[in-house]
């Protein structure tokens, strides 16, 4: 018996310390969800194995998911941001829980409302930023807009030092460390959830293609991983998470790659997916139109030689954007899984299956958007990286908005660095 609980002991990597905190805490840890498959399901697969009737919970609930997927994207870029939004909501929330559980037997005063107030503060923060940096044109025409755009940071700020000043007033005798550990528990909270949202946002205001076939290459992967490792896993790949392993993994990798190829050349070609979402002061409504990058312009490519023979082609026609797929859906299957082995390893330290119950078969919203949260910042890296140049558009917008006599100057340099490097004079030539 006791090398059983040894040996249980470190599978949940559990430490003295680990101990320690549990009693600082306040003693048991929340104990794991509850079977919560809806009684249809239950009655219709009742015959099969707990391993069979799991696999077909998981696909029906996933397939479904996907659904609504498609029905949100159908519906645009201002329904996929509330989407995200009421997405964020719950992540938080069903994090904050986990820990207001543990809190509340003290009886503490304000977590839960301060949590929920920081998380309004940072949103506050984020959307003004979003909305300024992307729809200036909008923000310049309204004044009310315009005066909370101008002082937006000393707002936020002011904000936020409200929150803290009330955290200092809640502390209370013999139970400030827990109290430090809830401030902190809150605050890598909105680090994790409500930061890489955002920049979940700013990927699809880029073009609706920058924020599909990401989030398309984590579902994929997940469900590859998943079904290769079903039929044909053996070998465990991280202690973590025991049923993952390297078969579902490998296989994965190779189905994510071909997928994010193959949904990029059809995304590709279509400019509601690869124009960017912009604020058309004619209609004052949000347009998504434009002329095509040259990311999204079929071009050719040579094949190298080594593979001509095999393949029988020397050239190749697709997207450039097809190439950067190629990165987007590597970092997802490689990289992407990092964040569920993490999440994998906080459930275990709480002793949790599940961050919530909410989709049954698959946990709570968490338990899904735990890779799509850093697969979000990579892409906005990659973006900035290899993607985004300076935006006429924006230089302009904001240029109009300056003083006539500043106008006047920028007006003069740029006139002189022109004609420094001959291109005026070339101009009024023709």
């Amino acid at each position: 018996h006791l090398q059983e609980s040894e040996s249980e002991n470190k599978l949940d990597g559990e430490t003295a310390s680990d101990s320690e905190s549990k009693s600082e805490f306040g003693g048991s840890a929340p104990v794991p969800t509850s079977d919560d498959t809806p009684e249809v399901l239950n009655r219709a697969l009742s015959n099969l194995s707990s391993r069979w009737k799991n696999w077909w919970v998981r696909g029906i609930l996933t397939l479904a998911m996907i659904t609504f997927f498609f029905i949100i994207i159908y519906l645009g870029p201002m329904v996929l941001m509330m989407i995200v939004m009421c997405v964020q909501i719950k992540c938080f929330h069903e994090i904050i829980t986990i820990g207001y559980n543990v809190y509340h037997s003290y009886d503490l005063p304000w977590f839960r409302t301060l949590s929920w107030y920081f998380l309004l503060c940072v949103n506050y923060f984020f959307y003004g930023e979003t909305v300024t940096d992307y729809f200036f044109t909008l923000v310049q025409r309204e004044e009310p807009l315009r005066i909370l755009s101008k002082y937006h940071r000393f707002i936020s700020f002011a904000l936020y030092l409200t929150g803290f000043c009330m955290f200092v007033l809640s502390l209370v005798k013999k139970h400030y460390r827990l109290q430090f550990y809830m401030f902190g528990w809150t605050h890598v909270t909105l680090l994790i959830v409500v930061t890489q949202s955002h920049l979940i946002i700013h990927n699809l205001f880029e073009g609706m293609i920058w924020f599909i076939v990401p989030i398309s290459c984590v579902i994929c992967n997940d469900i590859m991983a998943y079904m290769f490792g079903f039929f044909f896993g053996r070998t465990p790949l991280i202690k973590l998470s025991p049923k993952k392993t390297w078969e579902g993994f490998i296989g994965g990798f190779f189905a994510t790659v071909l997928f994010g190829l193959l949904l990029s050349y059809v995304m590709s070609g279509y400019r509601c997916f690869t124009c960017p979402v912009e604020f058309n002061n004619d209609t004052n409504s949000f347009t998504v139109d434009c002329e095509p990058s040259e990311l999204f312009q079929l071009q050719e490519y040579k094949i190298p030689v080594v593979l001509q023979s095999m393949l029988g082609w020397k050239t190749v026609r697709m997207y450039p954007f097809q190439i950067h797929s190629i990165a987007l859906s590597t970092f997802a299957s490689l990289i992407g899984p990092f964040g569920g082995f993490f999440a994998s390893g906080f459930k275990r330290a709480f002793k949790i299956k599940d961050f919530a119950n909410t989709i049954p078969g698959h946990g709570g919203i968490m338990d899904r958007f735990d890779c799509q949260y850093l697969m979000a910042t990579f892409v906005n890296v990659y973006i900035a990286s290899f993607i985004r140049g300076p935006n006429p558009s924006k230089l302009i917008q904001q240029f109009l908005t300056l003083r006539p006599d500043q106008q006047l100057h920028i007006f003069n340099t740029l006139k002189a660095h022109l004609v420094d490097k001959g291109m005026l004079g070339g101009l009024e030539d023709a």
